[in-house]
């Protein structure tokens, strides 16, 4: 007997990804006159299989959020939450909200809008295996160093024994119940890898913006559906 096509909740998140030394605040960056924010929105729109997308602001920026962006966001339906600083205080913040006919939880840093569609597709249709959580990845392309807190060197590893941890990645709704409970991030051991595309970098600040620009710029079109509302327009 065949498994019942995933659906989706999509999770975008403005926080800084906990533990990988970025900084919030890419989400706003404007890159060819538009916030990182919504292009990472739009990645999702118009796509049958996903119900819901939500966006998770920091307590202090939802109600800018909301000011700057209800216009756009109105037309897809989105909803907001509030919550943070950390990553999984805006996972927690956005569960209560998840569609309670979803599946899956595509979560999705809103600072990385330069996302083929082609990896969104290959981590949907993943979905369908039986794995509690599915990354995107890419390979490094130079020797780490790892350094102590002064910034001294500490010893030198690989490329090849890491890969650099990217967004979206998907988990089952069961998953990301466990992790609210647990209040901690689910071990690596419980994620199956998905190779995604090296052009998806993270907005860091405003002088990413023409980085981004090209990146965007290199990504794969996809083909336009009929009867687009005005804000998924846009991401053609």
């Amino acid at each position: 007997m065949s498994q019942p096509e995933p659906t989706f909740s999509v999770i975008v998140l403005t926080a800084a990804p906990t533990g990988m030394g970025a900084e919030a605040g890419g989400s706003y960056v404007k890159i060819d006159g538009r916030e990182a924010l919504l292009r990472s929105v739009e990645l999702f729109a118009n796509r049958d299989n996903i119900k819901q997308i939500q966006v998770v602001f920091l307590p202090e920026e939802l109600e800018e959020g909301k000011r700057k962006y209800g216009g756009h966001f109105g037309f897809v339906g989105v909803k907001v939450a509030a919550g943070g600083p950390r990553w999984l205080d805006q996972l927690v913040a956005a569960l209560p909200k998840v569609d309670p006919d979803a599946s899956h939880v595509i979560v999705h840093d809103g600072a990385r809008p330069a996302v083929p569609y082609t990896d969104i597709d290959a981590l949907m249709a993943e979905a369908k295996e039986d794995a509690a959580a599915i990354a995107l990845t890419s390979p490094l392309r130079t020797p780490l160093v790892e350094i102590d807190e002064g910034g001294a060197p500490l010893a030198f590893a690989s490329p090849s024994r890491f890969q650099q941890l990217l967004t979206p990645q998907v988990l089952t709704v069961a998953s990301l119940k466990e992790l609210a409970a647990k209040k901690s991030e689910l071990h690596a051991s419980k994620y199956r890898l998905l190779k995604g595309s090296p052009l998806n970098v993270r907005v860091g600040g405003p002088g990413d913006a023409s980085l981004l620009k090209a990146m965007i710029n290199m990504l794969p079109k996809p083909k336009p559906k009929a009867n687009l509302n005005p804000f998924e327009e846009a991401q053609w």
